[in-house]
């Protein structure tokens, strides 16, 4: 299981990590879908690391799949986020600051479903997100997304 650590320039203690998530919204575009994680049990954005050999676009498709079941397209790039003041410490103490691959994607088909790393799995309106115990940096995803803003965000 992961703990979010933050600290002023933390990211120097660690190693970089590329991860890719989704923001997958329904057909109305009103709800988001989020997933439980089974390592601490908080609700999150469909998404994981990136394998060598595969590029950041199939790395959020294949990471959906997993996590939930559904077969997505990625249609644009969100953002880039890479903050240094945040990083994830494993229990075998492996120290990571995320470089992450934010992408905006649509179900093209799969059925909803649950994998050995999620409890849960649905769509939610962000209201009811922002009642839930959701990280913190993939609501402000779910933020930028709603925005429509069409140049990607980094930080």
């Amino acid at each position: 299981m992961a703990q979010l650590v933050y600290g002023d320039r933390i990211g120097k203690t660690a190693r970089l990590r590329i991860g890719c998530t989704a923001v997958v919204f329904d057909a109305s575009g009103a709800q988001v879908l989020l997933t439980q994680r089974t390592d601490n049990g908080r609700w999150c954005l469909p998404g994981g690391g990136m394998d060598p050999g595969e590029s950041a676009a199939e790395a959020c498709v294949r990471e959906v799949w997993e996590e939930t079941g559904l077969e997505i397209e990625v249609t644009r790039l969100l953002g880039v986020y890479s903050t240094p003041h945040r990083i994830s410490v494993y229990a075998d103490g492996n120290r990571w600051q995320n470089v992450g691959l934010v992408f905006v994607a649509r179900i093209v088909g799969g059925a909803l479903g649950l994998s050995h790393e999620t409890l849960a799995a649905g769509f939610y309106p962000l209201a009811v997100a922002q009642t839930m115990d959701v990280f913190e940096h993939h609501l402000q995803y779910i933020q930028d997304a709603l925005t429509g803003q069409p140049a990607a965000f980094w930080g």
